[in-house]
Formats: structure tokens, sequence, C-alpha cells
């Protein structure tokens, strides 16, 4: 009975404020030595109907966005993978071209900053040849 006797009191809309002896700040729904009215409440009791109408709307939501993400393609369209096709057979063209050079060279530079030709060692050239296979192997194949 008394927890309903202190219910009603805030329920009533008057809240107090105020600081204790050990400099807290306290709250409650009577006046004290020293205390300060906060605010006034209003209470309402909560329209059901309206919860469950918000609660089935965003069910329904949920749910038509999950039928929405299932009937999507998975996967890349016929035109992306068109596109990637493409590229891929335009690296391996240039790849193919780069280690036949590598290939039927028989020295091999690179350019400096300054623009000079550096001429590689011969492990420079074998590692060469091996990226360029590589990259063929990669880009040529199935």
């Amino acid at each position: 009975m008394l927890g309903f006797a202190a219910a009603s009191g805030a329920a009533a809309g008057e809240i107090y404020m105020w600081t204790d002896e050990n400099g807290n700040t306290q709250y409650g729904d009577r006046p004290g030595e020293g205390s300060v009215r906060l605010t006034a409440i209003e209470s309402r009791n909560t329209d059901n109907n309206r919860v469950r109408a918000n609660t089935q709307a965003r069910l329904d939501k949920k749910a038509a966005d999950a039928e929405e993400a299932a009937n999507r393609p998975q996967g890349p369209t016929p035109e992306e993978l068109r596109a990637e096709a493409a590229e891929r057979a335009g690296k391996c063209q240039t790849y193919r071209g780069r280690l036949e050079k590598l290939i039927t060279s028989r020295k091999l530079y690179r350019e400096d900053s300054s623009g000079e030709r550096v001429y590689l060692a011969e492990d420079e050239m074998t590692a060469a040849r091996a990226q360029a296979q590589s990259q063929v192997e990669e880009y040529c194949s199935s």
C-alpha cells in the first residue's frame, strides 16, 4: 500500500531536487529543505493498439526487405562478367607480349631516374621472365 502511495505522488507530477549534506544531488516527490521543483509530469496510459500497429509495421518492413534481398540476383551481372573477361583478355595479351620480348631479347634494361639505360644482370633477367610467365599464367588461363 505504501508503494502505491509513493507512486501516486509521482503521478501527480511534482519532482523535487536538492543537494544533501554530502553534496550529492537527490530527487524525490516531496518538497524538502532547500529543494527546487523541477517539472510537472503528465502521465497517460500506453495505447496498446498503437504499439501493436507500430511493431507489426516494423515486422512487415523487415519481411519485405528480406524478400527483396532474396529476389535480388546474386553475384555479378552478365555485363560485369563480360567486362571482366575483356579486361582479362587485354591483360593476357599485354603480358604475353611482354614475356615474348623478355624471352627473345638478348639484353634487357631499365631506365634509371635520369633516363639512362641500366642493363640487367642475368639473375635479374631470369626474375623478370619468371614474373612475366606468372602474369601470363594468371591472366591467360581459364
